[in-house]
């Protein structure tokens, strides 16, 4: 009888410019803070604690997992002792001083494991809690102010098969924060791809949580590229601050043929890629656009099309060196691709 062992891990943060409403302001003052992004890789249990003891992230979700197989076929399968939830926290600062407060955390969730038809076996764990924080506001429901924070979780499932492959997916999450999905070996290999503040706030609580009888769907979107993520961190920490435009779902951010010279990045949200009226890929949030114009004459080469409703930086080409934007004009190349 052979075991195979195999985790998955959901680690959930807060974006730049993901804030809105009245509490927006709490986080340009300084009063609390957004987070950097996580890691591509993480590396086990102490990479989660040296994240955690960084303030790196809110909740992370570590499904650790287990399966005895025989005859080709998983028999007996099960949850790990470390499986579970693992608490972030929040720190606020007026002027100098500063105050860290560790989140609440709910009970796991976990679903019998389920024998699939092809040997394998999937289980499923939901995770999250609350910010220790209050956060007093008018919600649409019983009872229709709210002194607690709203709730934050991840639905992770992982699925293993006889010959030890694994698959994890996100069928359930909170609306926000973003949330980013690692797979056995600890690689980032999907996101959250659309956040949503104020229905999050307005309605994650009660009955309509894992805890209550309900989940939310999540929305999952592929990692962008290496060279994207490092374009990212320069757009948004440059000197030439990127302003942000919000387009609602099915409006256009740019039109193939026409001419222009700034670059997107995809803050939240998901946008489609066409070409001739062929849709060639859907993008989310991480994505860096428009470099090809920028390149090559000055005319956007493909329709970029709001999915969803989303949020782009819009930044300047000089903003970032030809260079760079040659790698990731030469990574992209969309207009190649068959739809």
């Amino acid at each position: 009888m052979t075991r195979i062992e195999a985790t998955a891990t959901t680690l959930s943060w807060i974006p730049s410019e993901a804030v809105t409403g009245l509490t927006k302001a709490a986080f340009e003052t300084g009063f609390t803070h957004y987070d950097p992004p996580p890691p591509d890789d993480i590396a086990g249990a102490t990479g989660l604690e040296r994240l955690r003891a960084d303030d790196r992230f809110r909740y992370a979700n570590v499904l650790a997992g287990w399966a005895e197989v025989e005859d080709s076929r998983i028999v007996r399968a099960g949850y790990a002792g470390t499986s579970g939830v693992r608490m972030g926290s929040t720190t606020v600062r007026i002027g100098r001083l500063g105050a860290t407060f560790a989140a609440v955390a709910l009970p796991d969730l976990r679903r019998e494991p389920e024998y699939l038809p092809d040997g394998s076996v999937r289980l499923t764990q939901t995770c999250g809690g609350r910010a220790a924080l209050p956060a007093p506001r008018a919600v649409p429901h019983p009872p229709f102010v709210k002194l607690q924070s709203p709730l934050v979780w991840t639905t992770l499932c992982l699925t293993i098969h006889p010959d030890g492959r694994t698959e994890t997916s996100l069928p359930g999450a909170s609306a926000f924060p973003r949330h980013w999905v690692y797979d056995n070996g600890g690689a980032l290999t999907l996101k959250s791809g659309l956040t949503d503040y104020s229905g999050w706030a307005a309605h994650s609580f009660g009955s309509r949580t894992p805890w209550g009888d309900e989940d939310s769907p999540a929305l999952t979107v592929e990692v962008e590229s290496a060279a994207e993520r490092v374009l990212s961190r320069l757009l948004m920490g440059g000197e030439q601050k990127p302003r942000i435009r919000s387009l609602a779902a099915d409006e256009m951010l740019t039109l193939q043929g026409e001419p222009g010279d700034e670059l997107y990045l995809l803050l939240d949200g998901v946008l489609r890629v066409e070409v001739d009226g062929r849709r060639l890929a859907e993008v989310g949030p991480g994505a860096v656009l428009g470099e090809r114009a920028v390149l090559e004459g000055g005319r956007r080469t493909s329709t970029l099309i709001a999915a969803t409703p989303v949020r782009v930086a819009v930044a300047p080409s000089t903003a970032v060196d030809r260079e760079r934007l040659a790698a990731l004009a030469g990574s992209h190349r969309r207009e190649d691709v068959t739809a």
